[in-house]
This record gives C-alpha cells, sequence and structure tokens, in this order.
C-alpha cells in the first residue's frame, strides 16, 4: 500500500472519462451489438495512454487505467465470464424514484436489461485482465514521470450479485460465493502483476436504498456482513496491505435522503480482510462522517483514502478547501497523516457516459486536490 512520510499523496476511484469514440463503441457491447475489435483495442489504448498523462500532468500520485476498455465498473465482468445471460430490470435507487427528474440517461444502462447469472460460472478470460494490467504498466514505463503507485480496481463479489440477477444458483449466498471464488482469480492476478488492487463495494451501503430499500436495517447489516465473508474468501491468498476497500452510496446527483449512515455499516466493514478504506468525504450528505470515525477508529494499520472531491458536481473545489478536508481526515486517524491520502468520492465515469462533471473539469479538480495536498502537507509533516 502506498504511504508518504512526508507528504500527503494523491489518488482518485476508479473511473476517468472516455473519450466519445470509445463511449460510443462500448455502449455498443454492452447492448450486444456487433464491434469491430480491432477499433475498440485501439481506441482504449489511446484513451489509456491519455488517462495516464492527464493523471500525471494533474500532480495525482496514485494512478490507473481510467477503467478505459471497460462498460462499466461492474457488468464488465460478463465479457470475461460465462454463465451469465437473458436480461432483468434493476431496482431504481428509493431517492432518484422519488425525485426522477434528477437522473439522466447513461449509454451504459446499469439498471435496464441487465444480464443474470442463468448457469455456472467460470472466469475464462483472464488473458483480459493481463492484457490490461500489462497496457497500464507498460504505458507508465514509457512516461517520462513515474508516480508512486498503481492501482487496478475490480467489482466485488456482492456488487456483481446485486446487479447481475441470480437465476442459477440455489441461494443468494452460494451465489456471492461462487462469484468469490471465480473473482478470486482476477483479484489475484492484479497483485501479481504488482498492482494494489481497490475492490468496489457499493454493496455495503448504496444497496440500503437500492436492493434493501424495504427492509429493516438488521437485515441490510446482515447482507454487509455475508459480502465482507464472501469479499475475505475471494482475498485468502492475498496480503491485506495489497487491497484497498472502496464504499459509496452510488455516483448520482440525487437527495441521497436514504442513504445509510455511517455509523450502522462502518464496524462490519472493518471485518474485511484489506489494509485501506476508499471512503466519499467530501459531499453534502456524507462530508460530516468524518465524526464517525471518533467513534469507531481506523484499524491499527490501515490507511483512509479520503474523498476530498466531490464527482459529481461541476465546482473546482478550492484548493484550501481541500487542505482542510485532508487535516480533518487525520484528524479521524489520531493526528497521524501517514495514513491518510486524499482520493476522490466516487468515480468520474463508472459506467461510460455516466459522467456528470466536464472532461475538462475532471482535470481541474484533479489539479485543485493536488494544490491542496501540497498546502495540508507542508501544515501537517
Amino acid at each position: 500500500m502506498n504511504r508518504s512520510e512526508s507528504r500527503i499523496l494523491t489518488t482518485h476511484t476508479g473511473s476517468l472519462p472516455r473519450p466519445p469514440d470509445l463511449v460510443s463503441m462500448l455502449g455498443s457491447v454492452s447492448r450486444g451489438d456487433e464491434v469491430d475489435q480491432t477499433a475498440l483495442d485501439a481506441a482504449a489504448q489511446g484513451a489509456v495512454v491519455d488517462v495516464v498523462a492527464n493523471q500525471l500532468a494533474a500532480g495525482v500520485d496514485v494512478i490507473n487505467n481510467g477503467e478505459q476498455s471497460r462498460v462499466s465498473f461492474s457488468t464488465y465482468v460478463t465479457q470475461r465470464m460465462s454463465g451469465f445471460g437473458g436480461a432483468w430490470t434493476r431496482r431504481g435507487h428509493r431517492d432518484q424514484n422519488e425525485y426522477p427528474s434528477v437522473s439522466r440517461p447513461r449509454v451504459v444502462q446499469l439498471m435496464l436489461d441487465v444480464p443474470t447469472c442463468v448457469g455456472p460460472l467460470s472466469y475464462d478470460r483472464l488473458d483480459l485482465v493481463d492484457r490490461e494490467c500489462e497496457q497500464l504498466i507498460d504505458t507508465v514505463n514509457s512516461s517520462r514521470r513515474q508516480p508512486a503507485g498503481l492501482f487496478m480496481t475490480a467489482a466485488s463479489p456482492g456488487i456483481v450479485a446485486l446487479t447481475l440477477a441470480n437465476r442459477y444458483y440455489d441461494s443468494h449466498e452460494d451465489y456471492v460465493f461462487a462469484l468469490a471464488e471465480e473473482l478470486r482469480k482476477e483479484y489475484e492476478t492484479i497483485v501479481n502483476h504488482g498492482l494494489t488492487l481497490q475492490l468496489d463495494c457499493p454493496d455495503l451501503a448504496m444497496e440500503r436504498h437500492v436492493s434493501y430499500q424495504d427492509e429493516p436495517l438488521s437485515a441490510f447489516r446482515d447482507l454487509v456482513s455475508l459480502h465482507i465473508r464472501a469479499i475475505n474468501h475471494a482475498l485468502v491468498n492475498i496480503p491485506r496491505d495489497r487491497v484497498r476497500l472502496h464504499v459509496c452510496w452510488g455516483n448520482s446527483e440525487g437527495p441521497h435522503i436514504y442513504d445509510v449512515p455511517l455509523e450502522d455499516i462502518l464496524e462490519l466493514l472493518y471485518e474485511a480482510n484489506v489494509g485501506a478504506l476508499v471512503m466519499e468525504m467530501a459531499n453534502p450528505r456524507h462530508a460530516h462522517e468524518h465524526r464517525v470515525y471518533r467513534d469507531f477508529p481506523l484499524p491499527a494499520g490501515w490507511l483512509l483514502v479520503a474523498g476530498v472531491i466531490d464527482t459529481k458536481t461541476n465546482y473546482v473545489e478550492h484548493p484550501r478547501l481541500v487542505a482542510d478536508r485532508v487535516i480533518q481526515a487525520v484528524a479521524t486517524v489520531g493526528g497521524d497523516p501517514t495514513r491518510v491520502l486524499a482520493g476522490t468520492d466516487c468515480g468520474f465515469d463508472t459506467s461510460a457516459g455516466s459522467n456528470r462533471v466536464d472532461p475538462g473539469v475532471v482535470w481541474l479538480k484533479l489539479q485543485a486536490m493536488r494544490e491542496g495536498a501540497d498546502i495540508a502537507s507542508r501544515e501537517l509533516f
């Protein structure tokens, strides 16, 4: 896990804007339309080169490939694993159901006509994982600047299970553990390439107001515990200091009035065999929750990647505000600045074409994060 004894490192949550031509092709992939694979590969390669260069230019320390070649942060698994087919309509967010005018169309839909699990799962295309990792490493090695670290995102068993409905396994528990066993191969491949693994786990928070919006809190907490056990099963061969866990309430610009409070789930998150939490701490609904860590202290040795940039607004945060948020996050971990990285609340383009922030503004926001982290570093170290 990347940490520094002299300054606040910066990173982000994973997805970054894709160019329009690539968005169009990935939209076709998600709909099952025929796509020129050579053209798609070339567009993805060019996008990775650009996104690496832009991250380095913005001063981001721990970078990735921006998920450029993926249709979305979770449904990309259907291009790599067998056992999926058919379609279903996933339930919408409770707040957006009540206030539908706040939502907008996406190029890649995460709710309509989503595939389901219709047979035994098998991770057949680990070569695509190898290619994605090698593409990132080679691109960085060819650049003129070297980052402090590299990471690769991967969907958690739980978010895949709730996004791609079960039509085959006897129970949700059987399904999520089957996913954990197959996704284990992807996770281990990423780590074997020398990259930090980031697990994207909106199921551990967001699903309270999606799949479990009509259930009692106790039922949702039971789900979180089950999904954490599945994560730990998938990470059995990976040292915890090679994994960071991203938990969020959904990257939608909605009211978020039904988001589960952090204090209702944080102690459960600490059961995960990981070395860092990547958390929302900047947006208006969750910026106050830095206080929760005082009652539920971060486990010894864990790092906190604190969201200091909101990924749902085109406002560019002032560097002084970023610095204040970093300093606030450091206070939650006992005042030790070596345990905090500055990050973003969520991804900027979690499914192709879903970005609410103008692509150019994304880089301005990441530059502001760098400037704010530098201010905080001067005051903290």
